[in-house]
């Protein structure tokens, strides 16, 4: 049996994943929360609409997936996970479940996943880009409530826009990054995004998210 979670619980766990400084400490809060629930395998990525390939960046992935008993890798999971395609007709968190058949792995979208095997629930992330990424978290035993769904889509969204503030867009800011320096449209959208005057990019991660937060404060108050 999973143990019943609140919305304050959900909330306090968002703000910690908020404010953290590193992706092992989203990690780390993603799965205190979301272990209770019984989900134990996690994957969250950057993600395109406009490109052939969905899957841009794949920050995390972790667990069993295909019920082999090994730990998967970014590129494999990306080749064999079917579901990552329905994220481009989801507006909303959707549950799926695996079943075996004879003609192999078999993925269905469902209200409710039931049964044996593997299940978990995919959460798209939409931002002014329109579809900017998503994640999955997944388990053989977990909950599968209205109330989980809802609180979990609030978990993963953050965790989401964490991972890629200090991944993505530090990296860009920093002129740095793991497949040589930012292209001319990263820079570019950056700059629209964020408003940054005269070039100015050669400040550090800290320096960035501070202004980052300060923007959306911004935004928020009109």
């Amino acid at each position: 049996m999973t143990e019943p979670v609140s919305a304050q619980q959900a909330f306090r766990s968002a703000l910690a994943i908020e404010v953290a400084d590193s992706l092992a400490a989203i990690k780390d809060e993603v799965r205190a929360f979301a272990g209770p629930l019984g989900y134990d395998r996690f994957v969250l990525f950057s993600a395109s609409a406009t490109q052939d390939e969905i899957v841009e960046r794949i920050y995390w992935v972790e667990g069993d997936w295909f019920g082999g008993g090994e730990s998967v890798d970014a590129e494999t999971y990306v080749r064999r996970c079917p579901v990552t395609r329905h994220i481009l007709e989801a507006r909303e968190p959707f549950f799926w479940t695996k079943t075996m058949a004879k003609e192999g792995e078999l993925y269905n979208i469902v209200r409710h996943p039931r049964g044996q095997g593997i299940h978990g629930l995919q959460v798209p992330v939409f931002g002014p880009l329109g579809l900017e990424g998503a994640m999955s978290l997944g388990g053989q035993r977990m909950d599968a409530s209205h109330q989980a769904r809802l609180v979990l889509a609030l978990i993963a969204a953050t965790a989401f826009f964490s991972a890629h503030k200090l991944l993505d867009l530090c990296r860009i800011a920093n002129g740095k990054c793991w497949h040589g320096p930012p292209r001319a449209d990263d820079r570019l959208r950056l700059r629209q995004r964020w408003a940054f005057p005269n070039g100015q990019w050669k400040i550090t991660c800290g320096e960035f998210a501070n202004v980052w937060a300060l923007r959306r404060l911004r935004r928020r108050s009109g």
